[in-house]
């Protein structure tokens, strides 16, 4: 029951760390300068990416999101009992510093489609950074086990301080799991994004909620899940239950990825098409959600990056998860799906296919119905 609830909780946050930062990046797109100020200043920073890291060329961006199950904040305190009963997810003490979520997104650099990549959390890697000699573990752990390494180093030196603690062991655990996926992918990482599962029902709860379709009613009480059919408009938590239930549907995890791919339509089309960015109370309510809960690199300017990139604000990506295989094979994946490193042409390989892309629905009214 542990595991299959942490495979849960680990699709929900492949989603929900890019719902999050793209609805911030929509966002970005049509603020003021005086608001995107605010949220500019107000972003937790992390020199994770050193000034002499690898980088992408001929335009081209890949950009690491992490996705952490723990329940605590991003100072390390406890969230508020009420807030966390809503998440249905355990006790605060559960989730640890695991990256149980890792995507790598690649925007071309010409502005056309965006390329998700799905690394699974169970794949068996060096870990870069981590002290040790040779350490193996899963890709997951870097973060985690830098982090205590760091910690106890701190400790030693004479750092009892919380929150600079919590601070520096968390800045270890990125650098640790940024070069971590940069070595087994074989890719530059220019930038990164850190969130956690809070951020998804925050963000819904701040948009005051969001509407979609069910082509049929139907219950779970494994996630909650208890929906009429038709259109609804769903509060924070029943969001949570909608994009994690798979009990009950006919495509089980299949039918889950097309809810999430859904939820993300619905978000899009009531930022973009509703007018909500007009809200100056929706527009604060997302600078609020990224202020508490993301964390990005020091070099990363939104503003910029939110215009350079329509197909990311547009919806426009196509999503993929790797296998769970050796070094040379996922390298060779990657290839084929996002070129080389160095942006050359993609070499031939017989390698077998990734997992089918998937792409969000039809959408002709922005609320695409599904199972």
């Amino acid at each position: 029951m542990r595991r299959q609830w942490w495979m849960v909780v680990t699709r929900v946050l492949a989603r929900s760390v890019w719902i999050v930062l793209s609805a911030v990046l929509l966002a970005v797109a049509g603020i003021s300068w005086a608001t995107y100020e605010d949220l500019d200043e107000g972003l937790r920073r992390s020199r994770a990416i050193g000034p002499d890291a690898p980088r992408s060329s001929g335009g081209a961006v890949n950009i690491l999101l992490l996705g952490l199950t723990t329940r605590l904040d991003l100072d390390g305190s406890e969230l508020p009992d009420r807030e966390l009963g809503r998440l249905h997810a355990g006790e605060s003490d559960r989730g640890g510093y695991n990256a149980n979520t890792l995507m790598l997104v690649h925007v071309p650099g010409d502005g056309s489609r965006a390329t998700a990549l799905s690394i699974p959390r169970d794949t068996v890697v060096d870990l870069v950074g981590v002290p040790g000699e040779e350490p193996r573990g899963k890709i997951k752990e870097a973060y985690g086990r830098a982090k205590a390494s760091a910690e106890q180093r701190l400790l030693a030196e004479g750092v009892v301080e919380p929150a600079e603690l919590e601070h520096r062991g968390r800045e270890a655990g990125r650098a640790a799991q940024i070069a971590t996926v940069r070595e087994f992918l074989d890719v530059p990482i220019d930038h990164f994004g850190e969130l956690s599962m809070i951020s998804f029902y925050r963000l819904t709860r701040n948009l005051g909620g969001v509407e979609v379709c069910l082509n049929e009613a139907t219950k779970d009480r494994f996630s909650g899940a208890d929906f009429a059919a038709g259109r609804q408009r769903l509060d924070a938590a029943q969001a949570l239950a909608f994009v994690r239930q798979r009990h009950g549907l006919a495509g089980g995890d299949i039918s889950r990825t097309r809810r999430q791919q859904a939820y993300i339509a619905a978000i899009m089309h009531k930022l973009r098409d509703e007018g909500q960015l007009a809200s100056i109370a929706t527009v604060r309510a997302l600078v609020r959600t990224a202020k508490e809960n993301i964390v990005l690199d020091e070099d990363w300017d939104l503003l910029d990056f939110a215009r350079q990139a329509p197909s990311l604000t547009g919806g426009n990506v196509l999503y993929h998860t790797l296998p769970i295989a050796d070094r040379a094979t996922v390298r060779r994946i990657v290839t084929e799906l996002i070129g080389t490193p160095e942006g050359g042409p993609t070499p031939p390989t017989s390698t077998p296919p990734p997992e089918p892309p998937t792409t969000p629905p039809p959408d002709p009214h922005g609320i695409p119905c599904v199972d």
